[in-house]
Parts: structure tokens; sequence; C-alpha cells
């Protein structure tokens, strides 16, 4: 790597930490940097996968006074989480990197609309007033499918599987947000870090960047969310969606 790719990976990791910190959608601004630096793009995928985990783990402490209050019932979804995320790794592995090239653009595009429709989501799952539903059976085990494809989806490329989380929450009758993000960030540690860990073990890791990534996400978390909030959640969810669907179009022609 260059110097000027070195501060861009860096200056990239720091933006998407401190993004995910506030709004969530960094994934868009790192992992097509990533791309853009010349690493191959299932290459980036992975790495980015890596570089960013560290984040998610700090978030899933960060609600650690609500997780205690989770019904048990729910931790069921680990199960699917982390088979369906090392099935999504594998089909990352054996996905010729020339296919998962043409690929990027349309996943990137799905991720910003999916990021962009996160708001009407969370007004939808918060409209009910209610005391915290009880899921029945029948909910529960189609809930553990639905977690196994977006573990997959998480696997395999990872932007936006938060707002796929917030939504099977919902529809088990979840309404107490604080609750769900916690679930949420769990779930996407387990997730993202089962990933890395497969991604890591067959070799697909570009390790310089990896680690510079990593340092560059941890401080933009903990000392760029700072400016991040002063900015607002409402610009910060803009530009993210504007950069999704820059970097989408963009990759559409470097194609």
């Amino acid at each position: 790597m260059t110097l000027s790719q070195s501060i861009l990976l860096f200056g990239s990791a720091a933006a998407a930490g401190a993004i995910n910190s506030v709004a969530g959608g960094g994934t868009l601004v790192s992992f097509p940097t990533l791309v853009w630096t010349g690493v191959p793009d299932n290459i980036a995928n992975a790495t980015n996968t890596l570089a960013m985990a560290p984040g998610s783990t700090g978030a899933a402490i960060g609600y650690k006074r609500e997780l205690p209050n989770v019904p048990r019932k729910y931790l069921l979804l680990l199960v699917p989480s982390l088979i369906g995320s090392l099935v999504g790794g594998y089909l990352l592995k054996i996905t010729p990197p020339n296919t998962f090239k043409v690929l990027v653009p349309y996943l990137i595009l799905f991720a910003t609309i999916l990021f962009m429709l996160q708001g009407q989501v969370r007004r939808w799952m918060k409209t009910d007033d209610k005391d915290q539903q009880e899921a029945s059976t029948g909910w529960l085990i189609g809930a553990c499918c639905y977690q196994f494809g977006v573990a997959v989806y998480g696997g395999y490329f990872g932007a936006g599987i938060g707002i796929l989380m917030l939504a099977a929450l919902g529809m088990l009758g979840m309404r107490d947000i604080h609750q769900m993000n916690g679930l949420k960030n769990v779930f996407g540690t387990l997730t993202n870090g089962a990933a890395a860990v497969y991604f890591v073990f067959v070799g697909m890791i570009h390790w310089p960047a990896a680690i510079l990534m990593s340092v560059g996400a941890i401080v933009g978390g903990y000392g760029g969310a700072g400016l991040a909030r002063k900015l607002g959640q409402t610009f910060i969810r803009r530009l993210v969606i504007f950069i999704g669907f820059a970097m989408a179009i963009s990759l559409f022609f470097k194609n």
C-alpha cells in the first residue's frame, strides 16, 4: 500500500466507526474504499468484515444494561446466526472473484436502499405501545429461519443486516427499541465474528489493510462519534445514503 492509500483506508475506517456509532451503515463507506484502492472485491469484503468487528462488539457491550431483561427464548436466534454466517462465508469463498465483482454494485445498492428505509421500519416497529408480546412457537421457528437467511447474507456481504434483524425482532413482538438494538448487536457480533474467523482460516484477509482499518474503526468509534453527534443523525444518514448511491454507481462504471 502507498502512503496515500493507507491514509485513505484509515480515514474511511474511522469515518465508518463514527457513523456506525450514531446511525449504522459505515460499511457503505469502508468497503468500497478498499475496492477503490485495488484490493480484490471478495478479499476486500472479507477484510472489511474483520476490520469492522471490534466496532460491533463495542456496540453490543454498550447495551449490556438492557440485555439481562430480554426473554431467554430470543437467544435461540444465536444458533441460526452462527450457522448462517459460516454458510455465507463459505459461499463468498467459492464465488469466483469476477462473479462477486459483478455482484458488488448491486449488493451496495440493495444495502443503501435498505438503510434509506430504516426509519420507516423502525417507526412501524414502535407503533404498538403495549407491553412486549409473547412470541408463539410458530413465530419463533419462522424467525429462526429468517435469521438464518439474514446471517447467510451477513457472512456473504453484510451491509444492512442490522435493519433486517430489527425487523425480525419486531415481528416477534418486541417493542423496546433498546433491547432490540442490544440483541441486534449481539447477533451482529456473532455473525461478523464467525465470518471473520472463517475468512482468517481460509486466507482471505489483506492483513495490512485489516490492521490499519481496525485501528481506524476503533479511533473513529470513540473519537469521531462526538463530531458525528454534533452533525446530527439526519445529516449522517443523508451522507451515508449519498455515499452508498455514489459508490454503487461508480462501481457500475468501474466494472
